[in-house]
């Protein structure tokens, strides 16, 4: 009898090594890599059918796709696709596994490309969108300013220009790449959220003073421009006052659409000159992922109770419009750039889950102000 009961206690465990090793097995299968990916992206459009329900497995696995095969095709940072995966990816490593060569390939723009001779000011976007990707990362994982982080975060004061701004592309493809004054709030926000204290270093006190003198020489053009200096100023005094804050936040809400989302061409509509003269007018009735998850992000940021109806409302919304695919769709507002807004509207729309609790970890409430 004791004999028998031992060779069963010997069964149980190899079945559970068995079966451990497999679910292990399966696990690291699921995983996305660079290798997995396809050549060149997928496109991204309007009539891909609405998910059952959300999954967010589902939202991590388009996430590493997307930013994997751009790196394969493009093999370059981007502040549309691997950026905002650096930001937001970490809220979704509970239920979906990455592979870490996003990550890996920030961290090589400073350990090898950069090794030898690095960014100049006429280049100066690298280092904002590697430093931002890098900095909003660690704050999502290890709530520490990482040496590579750190360095790339110093780089970026030596490319500053002599007004305090950045160069930044201008491809005419509103709200991210058509002006410096996005790249600027890009940089602010970086430097605000970096970990220990770094905006009160030396260099970075000196450089936000220079920074500030360019916000006031460069008055915010839309509702948009409003809405992100607004974020970056909850860290960074001299930006915006509390009141041009509250101001705005108002204006972002008084968008909201009936469905309870936000459209992100609803934050143009007082960019004077942005429409060539033969442009179809902005379509501002649409809800979609970017300006739903940017108006809850920034309206966590600025104090707004998770549990807000309006919040609430459009969070239902970015729960019910999530894609088969995993992705939230966000239509090219202006100019069509292959709808690649999408991908910085999936991350938005992960953020603002998190932010509200739908998803766990979210950072900022508890990060330090810098001021």
């Amino acid at each position: 009898m004791l004999v028998r009961q031992h060779l069963q206690r010997l069964g149980y465990v190899a079945i559970g090594i068995f079966v451990g090793g497999w679910c292990h097995l399966a696990m690291a299968q699921d995983v996305v890599t660079l290798e997995s990916v396809p050549e060149e992206r997928e496109p991204i459009t309007a009539d891909e059918p609405m998910a059952a329900e959300f999954s967010a497995k589902q939202a991590a696995i388009y996430m590493d796709r997307a930013a994997l095969t751009w790196q394969k095709e493009k093999n370059c940072v981007t502040c549309h696709t691997n950026m905002p995966y650096m930001f937001a990816r970490p809220a979704l490593a509970s239920v979906q596994e990455d592979s870490g060569e996003v990550r890996q390939f920030f961290e090589e723009y400073r350990t090898v490309r950069w090794k030898e001779k690095g960014p100049n000011v006429n280049n100066g976007f690298w280092p904002i969108v590697v430093a931002a990707g890098l900095t909003f990362n660690d704050l999502q994982t290890t709530g520490t300013l990482s040496p590579v982080a750190r360095d790339v975060l110093d780089i970026l004061w030596t490319v500053q220009r002599e007004d305090g701004g950045w160069a930044w592309p201008d491809c005419d493809y509103a709200p991210m790449e058509i002006d410096d004054h996005y790249g600027a709030t890009v940089a602010a926000l970086a430097i605000g959220i970096a970990p220990d204290g770094y905006a009160q270093t030396e260099q970075a006190q000196a450089g936000l003073e220079k920074l500030r003198g360019y916000f006031e020489n460069s008055p915010p053009k839309s509702l948009h421009h409003r809405a992100m200096l607004a974020w970056c100023s909850v860290r960074i005094d001299g930006i915006v006052s509390d009141e041009v804050r509250a101001t705005t936040l108002e204006q972002l809400m008084g968008n909201q659409l009936p469905d309870g989302g936000w459209s992100t061409s609803g934050f143009l509509t007082d960019w004077k000159d942005l429409l060539h003269p033969d442009a179809p007018p902005l379509d501002t009735e649409t809800s979609d992922s970017y300006g739903t998850g940017l108006v809850i992000v920034i309206s966590r940021e600025l104090g707004v109770p998770a549990d807000d109806p309006r919040l609430q409302r459009g969070i239902q919304w970015l729960l019910t419009n999530q894609r088969e695919s995993g992705k939230w769709f966000t239509r090219s507002p202006v100019n069509d750039a292959g709808n690649l807004i999408s991908n910085t509207g999936t991350a938005l729309a992960v953020l603002a889950l998190q932010s509200c609790g739908k998803l766990p970890g979210w950072p900022l409430d508890s990060a330090k102000m810098s001021r």
